[in-house]
């Protein structure tokens, strides 16, 4: 799974960077979550034409309204296979709950601050990570190169 708009892509404008790294191109599907066709939490919505190809089980992940935010979003996103997503999306439908919703909703903002620190320009993150006084990013991946969810998922 990678994003259309990989970093360094050259066709997205550097104001573009910084607003898909931090969400607010998502902005206007809050109007859907109002209208009742979204939810704030759950697997994002797919194109008829991917669901064409999906097999029998990866199709269950349809069977609750899409979200702005959700499980794989939160959980590497870009450095997931396919059917890691689609696991991810059925382990949250079989464990929906507030707290899940609460606790996906809150690392969401974790995630979208680490974006916004890796769209920044090269240069200016080499000038921080040879700053010792500077914070280090947090390790995104668990033991055995999988993310937090993937081992629960798979345990």
């Amino acid at each position: 799974m990678t994003k259309l708009d990989a970093h360094g892509d050259p066709r997205l404008a550097p104001f573009g960077r910084i607003l898909r790294a931090s969400g607010l191109d998502e902005l206007p599907q809050i109007f859907n979550v109002l209208c009742g066709e979204m939810s704030l939490v759950g697997p994002r919505p797919c194109t008829p034409t991917e669901f064409a190809s999906y097999e029998p089980w990866q199709r269950e992940r349809v069977n609750a309204l899409p979200g702005l935010t959700g499980l794989w979003q939160v959980s590497g996103k870009n450095k997931t296979t396919f059917n890691e997503m689609i696991a991810m999306d059925l382990f949250y439908l079989k464990n929906m709950s507030i707290f899940l919703d609460l606790k996906i909703m809150l690392k969401t903002f974790a995630v979208i601050a680490e974006q916004l620190f890796e769209s920044r320009p090269a240069g200016q993150r080499n000038r921080q990570e040879r700053d010792p006084r500077a914070p280090k990013a947090p390790e995104s991946q668990g033991q055995g190169g999988r993310s937090p969810t993937t081992q629960v998922l798979h345990a």
